[in-house]
């Protein structure tokens, strides 16, 4: 079955009448006046006489084409720009003949501030000095902002990047510098080589004061980290993930890398977390650059699985690219299990596919919703395909793809990837092509068990009654309209016991199956399965009391199932605190944050005397592990422990209102040492407390933060303040002096603040149409994702819901209605619970 639209009666798409094969691309920005000339050439195929052809060209001025075939030389009429379709249309006096020919095009446009196509970007460096950059994003569709071309992942081609820049600038594109050369006035020429055949959302050209790291060599490939002037300190750790990576994919793949080498690009303002273009990789600088001695292992481990994501993609969308964009979440999806399998070879102590459930909570969280979505769908516009960038397409694909991984074994499924590669290397396919070669490795009907999870929305249930297990939908509501959620699929499942044994595969096919499971049976076996399960009362109860037996993952799903079911009314908050009493010996960061989500639910439901009884839950499950912790790491603890004392230190300083943790998070506050896993936990915790001040304090070390990773901390700290006038005055703030990369972000989470929160809302929608016209595409979702926290008042709730339908935005309107039924499933968690919690809570703690 195939989600892509025919390409004859798709309107967005480019007519295969003239196909590129080469570009010699020649720009020359302006950054003092924002604006950039630039001229093109470009080989092409003529597949049909004709007059009149299109290629992409948006938010540029165009000049009439020439174009030379067979010692002949046509010119068009001026071309016809369509700002819908966003293409250009040029017409010539005669038929053109088909074969080979050469097409000319001029052409000039702005360096926009939009954060897409050809922009700029601007920084502040150690010494006080603004400086002004240009560079370039193209994804999904933007390279036709920048330069005319037929901007389609099928077209790919050959790119040969000329730039002409000011002599003191650095300029850096996909592929090595060539030559060299003087313009005289104070401007050179710089000319790339021309890169291997790909397609044009990859194309990268980066113009600025930039400095790069020296070469290191990593699996026969030059690899540089690139920064803004004076930040090569914070590159090591960057530079030596990205060693790691290229040579565990070049192994993984059997394939080297195609490119002449790697540069890792940080760029000041950039809307994304990072970009793939081949052998220029762009990213935020948060996701690049680190200093290792001060962040925490989030902050490292961030980095790492970034620089992963974008090399794997090396591979997996660059040397092999979808057909269309329907395609986009295999790419996304593969890059992120890519990252997590390259990140536990990388450190393995950190157990990264533990660390991956949280992530896959949230993707349960939104494919539990009858607005859900199936991971493939069909894509017309380019507003349709910037909607797919989503939880779904990366984190719910990302966790199909592992559940086969593990159902197929990881050595079938590494040998069917490879076959993928060799046979379509350089090419375009379709998912299908993937399931093929996962075939001919497995001999497993891979296609039919996948297209139950990749082309309709949701999830199964599956239910444990002593051998027999059955599925059902799971929703988190009933049906009372339309529902994207599907209705059965092919269920790999995982079984075994906890009195011994080999754990065994099963498909479960159909509504039902046996398997000789037991009362210590565990369905779900290491925790790879995309589904919830609900056991048995009796069932429950005897892995219950075998907590300690299950693996970690697996614990951490049970803790997730009941979570679910909390959230559906089979289960209680109690219930999951009762459960929680046997994690107090255990480092488990997933596990606990199950934990720590319900704690923080309940403080939205209950009112102040609830809240009091809260914070005795709060010492009774995290007091005894803060008591085994403490404040200070010691020698060989684990990577889980540091993030365990965090999590614990934060929670008891903030809903658990412990005196002691609150003053000594104050007391290093104001002596200013934050560093290490507690460094986000002590700035809650002081912003808790509402001192005077401590918002100012913030303000002025973000301004001078050393690192990107503290001037994020110190921005957003405020939001964690429950006083009103001070989250208005950081909302007004995102407008004026932050980042609009960060802007979007910073008021989402204001949004999320239990007391401020509502106002700032308020405040949000009277501004909206001022905000998606200011901030980057699609990143106005950030801001409405904190309403998923309205929980405690139905009526706004509603005012909220209805708000958001009738101003959508522009691309990603269906993410936000997710948000709006994730912000409903918690009214109606509230309502179910409100009369009865503080009750519970009471007689948990007797």
């Amino acid at each position: 079955m195939s989600t892509t639209p025919d390409i004859e009666t798709n309107p967005y798409r480019l007519s295969k009448v003239v196909i590129p094969s080469a570009y010699r691309l020649r720009l020359e920005p302006d950054l003092a006046t924002a604006t950039f000339v630039g001229s093109v050439e470009i080989d092409v195929d003529v597949n049909e006489r004709i007059r009149t052809f299109a290629l992409n060209a948006v938010e540029l001025e165009v000049s009439a084409a020439s174009l030379e075939a067979g010692g002949r030389s046509w010119t068009s009429s001026a071309p016809v720009l369509d700002e819908q379709f966003e293409t250009a249309s040029f017409t010539f006096d005669e038929e053109l003949p088909v074969g080979p020919a050469t097409l000319r095009l001029s052409f000039n446009g702005l360096l926009n501030d939009q954060l897409h196509g050809f922009y700029r970007s601007t920084f502040v460096d150690g010494d006080g000095v603004s400086h002004t950059i240009a560079t370039t994003q193209f994804e999904a569709t933007d390279a036709r902002r920048a330069f005319p071309c037929w901007d389609e992942p099928a077209f790919k081609a050959t790119f040969q990047v000329t730039l002409a820049i000011p002599e003191n600038l650095a300029a850096f594109s996909n592929t090595n510098e060539e030559t060299s050369r003087s313009l005289g006035g104070g401007r050179r020429e710089i000319a790339f080589s021309p890169t291997v055949v790909m397609s044009t959302y990859l194309v990268a050209f980066v113009v600025g004061p930039f400095e790069a790291s020296s070469v290191t060599m990593a699996a026969g490939t030059p690899l540089r980290v690139v920064y803004p002037t004076g930040k090569g300190h914070l590159a090591e750790w960057a530079m030596e993930a990205a060693v790691h990576a290229l040579k565990f994919f070049s192994d993984y793949f059997a394939l080297p890398y195609v490119g002449d080498k790697i540069d890792l690009v940080a760029i000041p303002d950039f809307a994304a977390g990072a970009m793939e273009n081949l052998g220029c990789v762009t990213f935020r600088e948060t996701e690049l650059l680190i200093d290792r001695a001060t962040a925490s292992h989030s902050e490292l481990e961030r980095v790492v699985l970034v620089v992963n994501h974008e090399l794997a993609h090396m591979w997996f969308g660059d040397l092999v690219t979808m057909d269309w964009w329907e395609g986009i979440w295999l790419n996304e999806a593969f890059a992120t299990f890519m990252e997590s399998l390259c990140t536990d070879a990388f450190r393995p102590e950190w157990k990264k596919w533990v660390g991956f459930n949280p992530e896959r909570d949230i993707a349960f969280a939104v494919d539990g919703q009858h607005s859900t979505r199936p991971i493939e769908y069909e894509v017309v516009s380019p507003n349709d395909c910037r909607g797919m960038f989503d939880v779904l397409t990366y984190v719910k694909g990302c966790a199909v793809l592992r559940m086969l991984e593990q159902y197929l074994g990881a050595d079938t499924f590494r040998d069917g990837i490879r076959l993928y590669l060799e046979r379509h290397a350089y090419a375009n396919t379709v998912t299908a092509d993937l399931w093929s070669a996962l075939e001919a490795a497995s001999g497993e009907p891979v296609g039919a068990i996948m297209d139950t999870w990749i082309l309709q929305g949701g999830h199964p249930l599956i239910s444990v009654d002593g051998d027999v297990i059955t599925q059902e939908p799971f929703s988190y509501a009933p049906t009372e309209g339309p529902s994207n959620i599907g209705n059965t699929w092919k269920v790999p499942v995982l079984a075994r016991s906890l009195d011994g044994g080999a754990t065994t595969a099963h498909l479960l096919d159909g509504p039902s199956d046996t398997i000789a499971l037991g009362q210590a049976g565990v369905v779900n076996a290491g925790g790879s399965g995309f589904y919830r399960t609900a056991y048995s009362f009796e069932h429950l109860a005897a892995i219950a009391a075998r907590l300690d037996e299950l693996d970690e993952l697996e614990r951490a799903v049970l803790f997730s199932d009941t979570w679910a079911s909390i959230l559906v009314g089979r289960s209680s908050f109690v219930d999951l605190f009762t459960l929680a009493e046997g994690l107090a010996g255990l480092d488990e960061p997933s596990t606990w944050d199950v934990v720590v989500k319900a704690v923080a639910l309940v403080n939205r439901i209950v009112d102040e005397p609830g809240r009091v009884l809260l914070a005795g839950v709060v010492h009774h499950l995290f007091g005894p592990v803060f008591a085994r912790l403490g404040w200070e790491p010691v020698q060989g603890e684990t990577t889980q422990a540091g993030e365990v004392r965090a999590t614990v230190i934060n929670v008891l300083g903030t809903i658990g209102r412990d005196e002691s943790i609150m003053a000594e998070a104050a007391q290093r506050f104001d002596a200013g040492l934050l560093s290490g896993d507690l460094a986000d936990a002590i700035v809650a915790i002081t912003m808790h407390q509402h001192r005077p001040g401590d918002v100012a304090v913030c303000e002025e070390r973000r301004k001078s933060a050393p690192t990107p990773q503290d001037e994020q901390r110190y921005l957003y700290a405020p939001a964690g303040t429950d006083d009103v006038d001070v989250a208005m005055e950081v909302f007004e703030r995102a407008f004026d002096d932050v980042r609009t990369q960060d802007a979007p972000y910073l008021i989402g989470v204001l949004v999320r603040n239990r007391v401020a929160g509502p106002v700032v809302w308020k405040a949000m929608s009277e501004r909206w149409a001022e905000a998606i016209e200011r901030f980057p595409m699609g990143s106005p979702v950030a801001m409405a994702a904190g309403v998923v926290t309205f929980a405690s008042d139905p009526e706004f709730a509603l005012h909220v819901r209805r708000f958001h339908e009738e101003n959508p935005v522009p691309a990603g309107q269906q993410q936000v209605a997710q948000i709006l039924d994730l912000m409903d499933l918690n009214v109606s968690v509230a309502q179910r619970n409100a009369s009865t919690l503080e009750a519970s809570l009471a007689t948990f703690l007797a």
